[in-house]
């Protein structure tokens, strides 16, 4: 696979999307776009978004929701998958970027990832959303990758380092985005792997 073919397929997924809007996508500081990707795991967008406002409407900073109880916190996110954790993450994390960020996100995957319940796709998905080069790998960019052969890899990270070699950094942020709104567009495996088959034809 090269780089002109792989652009070229990453264009026409485009095209085929539907762009709603994504967890990720659309909130007021860095604070509530990370918390937003953090929760989104496992979790409709639609409903990690109705639940972020919600939990944003009472805790709209790192210091408020630091001091935050955690069953307050269980009691809004509930209807996350797993709540418990992330309850109890979002609460860590909140007190650490205090106590020792001064309430600012650190603007480094290195130090992303040692933060509570942040690891590399969701430290990539926030950084990408902050305009840096980056791929964040979920279940959508691993199957779509695999099947139009982007990559031989399952691991993430493999992906992710393979992802990076094939596209040009201009465009790292862009993957994400348009092979989750394409996985979201179809939620029938069966109609994205023909609409997949047809891109490889292309």
């Amino acid at each position: 696979m090269n780089q002109k073919t792989a652009l070229k397929q990453l264009k026409f997924l485009e095209t085929k999307s539907s762009f709603m809007r994504l967890a990720s996508q659309g909130w007021q500081n860095d604070f509530q776009t990370l918390i937003a990707i953090l929760l989104s795991a496992r979790t409709r967008d639609e409903t990690t978004i109705k639940i972020c406002q919600e939990l944003f409407k009472n805790y709209p900073d790192t210091k408020k929701l630091s001091l935050a109880k955690l069953n307050e916190i269980e009691k809004i996110i509930r209807p996350v998958n797993f709540y418990k954790n992330k309850s109890k993450n979002i609460l860590n994390l909140s007190k650490i970027l205090v106590k020792d960020y001064n309430s600012k996100i650190p603007d480094k995957i290195e130090e992303l990832i040692l933060l509570p319940g942040i690891g590399r796709k969701t430290a990539n998905v926030y950084l990408s959303q902050k305009g840096k080069n980056a791929i964040g790998v979920d279940t959508h960019v691993s199957y779509i990758s695999q099947k139009l052969g982007w990559t031989k890899n399952k691991n993430s990270h493999k992906i992710e380092e393979d992802l990076e070699n094939l596209f040009s950094k201009k465009d790292w942020s862009k993957v994400n985005t348009i092979l989750v709104s394409f996985g979201k567009t179809y939620n029938s495996r069966k109609k994205q792997d023909e609409i997949l088959e047809e891109i490889k034809r292309e």
